[in-house]
C-alpha cells in the first residue's frame, strides 16, 4: 500500500497507466534500474545528459543571464543546434511575470499531487501560459500529447494550485495554455488550451486514478509487451533482457524528471 506520504507526479501517475507493474517496482519497492532503455546505451545515456543540461541553459538565460555568456556552454553538436534553435525562436514574454523551474502542488484524494514546471509566464486576469522543453529526437503527434497525463497534471494542476502566482486569484481553465516546445523542431510547437470541462474532467480522472493506485493489492505488468522493450525493469518480469534499438517508439518517449541540484552549477 502507498505511504501516507506518498506524493504522485505526472511521471508516476503515467507509470502506473503505462504498467502497474512498473510503478509497483520504481515507486513502492524502489529497486534500481536493472537495464539499460534503449541502445546503444551510450548514446542514449548521452542525450539524456544533454536535455538536462539543455534545461539548464535556457533556464539561466529566462532568469536574464546574457546568451553571450552561455552560448560557449553549448559544447556538444547536439547542445549547440538546440541552443541555436532557441535563440532564433524567440519566445515573446512582453507583459508576463515567468516563473522557472518552479514546483506546485496540491492535495490529491489523501496524498500529494507535486508536478516542477520548467516556465509558466503569468499575465494576472488575461493568460497563463505553461512552457514545457522537449528534446525528442522525433516530434510526437499532437494527439498522442493531449493524451499523456503530463499535459493534463500540468493544467489542471495549475488550475488548482496557481493562485499564489495569480495575486491571490484562482487561475480560471480558460486562461490556461500549455506548449510543448521541441529543440529539434523549433517551429512546430504543440499548443494545448484549457477548458472548464476539461479541468473538471481531469481532475475527477485524476482523483479516481489515485484511489485506484491506494486501493490496489495487485501490479500486473501490462498486456502490450512491445512496452517492455524500452522498459528498465524488463528483467524483473521475464520479458526479455534486450534493450529496444534506437529510438524509443513513440508511446514510449519519456524524459527524466528534472533534478537541478544534481546538475554541476554553472560558474561565471
Amino acid at each position: 500500500m502507498l505511504p501516507p506520504s506518498f506524493t504522485f507526479s505526472q511521471s508516476s501517475l503515467q507509470d502506473y497507466a503505462d504498467c502497474p507493474r512498473r510503478f509497483e517496482l520504481r515507486y513502492l519497492r524502489q529497486l534500481q534500474w536493472p537495464a539499460v532503455e534503449s541502445e546503444p546505451a551510450l548514446e542514449n545515456e548521452r542525450r539524456q545528459q544533454e536535455g538536462q543540461f539543455f534545461h539548464r541553459l535556457v533556464q539561466q538565460h529566462l532568469l536574464g543571464i546574457p546568451a553571450e555568456k552561455l552560448t560557449p556552454l553549448a559544447s556538444t553538436p547536439d547542445l549547440r543546434r538546440w541552443w541555436d534553435n532557441f535563440l532564433s525562436h524567440p519566445i515573446s514574454l512582453s507583459g508576463y511575470t515567468k516563473y522557472t523551474e518552479i514546483s506546485l502542488s496540491a492535495p490529491l484524494g489523501g496524498f500529494r499531487l507535486l508536478a516542477k514546471y520548467d516556465l509558466l509566464a503569468i499575465r494576472p486576469a488575461q493568460q497563463a501560459l505553461i512552457y514545457d522543453w522537449k528534446t525528442y529526437a522525433k516530434r510526437p503527434r499532437n494527439e498522442w500529447m493531449a493524451a499523456r497525463l503530463q499535459t493534463r497534471v500540468y493544467r489542471a494542476l495549475l488550475v488548482r494550485a496557481g493562485a499564489r502566482l495569480n495575486a491571490g486569484a484562482p487561475i480560471p481553465p480558460e486562461q490556461v495554455e500549455m506548449v510543448y516546445w521541441y529543440a529539434d523542431y523549433p517551429s512546430e510547437p504543440a499548443r494545448f488550451p484549457y477548458t472548464p470541462g476539461q479541468y473538471e474532467r481531469d481532475w475527477a480522472g485524476l482523483e479516481k486514478l489515485a484511489a485506484e493506485i491506494a486501493a490496489a493489492d495487485d501490479f500486473p505488468p501490462t498486456e502490450d509487451e512491445k512496452r517492455c522493450l524500452f522498459c528498465v525493469y524488463r528483467s524483473y518480469c521475464a520479458r526479455g533482457v534486450r534493450a529496444g534499438q534506437g529510438e524509443a517508439a513513440e508511446s514510449e518517449l519519456t524524459e527524466p524528471e528534472i533534478n537541478l541540484e544534481q546538475i554541476q552549477e554553472i560558474a561565471f
